[in-house]
C-alpha cells in the first residue's frame, strides 16, 4: 500500500480515470438529478423518471426501473454532473438532447412547482449538453403548457 502511494505521489503513476457511463445511464443520472434538485425525491419523481426512460429508450417497465435505480446510484456517487453531460452531448443528436431537456422539465414540474434549485439546474444543464437557450426555453414552455402550468 505504501509503495502504491509513493508511486502516485512521485508522479510515476496516476489514479485511473473513471470510465464514462453509457448514454442511457448518463440520461438516467441527469433525470434523477432533476428529481432530487428540490431536496425531495418522492415516488412521483421516481415514477416520472422510470416512465421517461421507458419512453425514451423503448424499454420494458422492468428495464426502465432497473435503469432508474442505476441512475440513482450513479448520480449519488458522482462528484459532479460533467461526466454525464459530456456523454450526452456527444452521444445524442440535437433532437434527442432537446427531448432530454423536455424530460428534465417534466421531472422538475411533476409536482407543479418550480423550486429555485430546479430552475438553477435547468439553466446550467442546456449549455453543458449543447442545447441552445432558445430551444431550452421552448422545451420548458411546451412542458408547462402540457402540465397546465402558467408561463413564468
Amino acid at each position: 500500500m505504501i509503495s502504491v502511494l509513493k508511486t502516485l505521489l512521485s508522479g510515476g503513476g496516476r489514479a485511473p480515470e473513471p470510465q464514462a457511463p453509457e448514454p442511457q445511464l448518463a440520461v438516467a443520472a441527469l433525470l434523477v438529478e432533476a428529481g432530487r434538485a428540490d431536496g425531495s425525491y418522492d415516488p412521483n419523481d421516481k415514477a416520472a423518471v422510470a416512465h421517461l426512460l421507458e419512453d425514451m429508450f423503448d424499454l420494458t417497465p422492468d428495464q426502465a426501473e432497473k435503469l432508474r435505480q442505476r441512475g440513482e446510484d450513479a448520480q449519488r456517487d458522482a462528484s459532479d454532473l460533467v461526466r454525464f453531460t459530456r456523454v450526452v452531448k456527444y452521444a445524442l443528436d440535437e433532437q434527442e438532447r432537446i427531448a432530454l431537456i423536455e424530460a428534465l422539465w417534466h421531472v422538475v414540474l411533476v409536482d407543479h412547482h418550480r423550486d429555485p434549485h430546479e430552475d438553477a439546474l435547468l439553466r446550467r444543464l442546456p449549455p453543458l449538453i449543447g442545447v441552445d437557450d432558445h430551444f431550452s426555453t421552448a422545451a420548458r414552455q411546451r412542458v408547462m403548457a402540457r402540465a397546465g402550468i402558467g408561463r413564468e
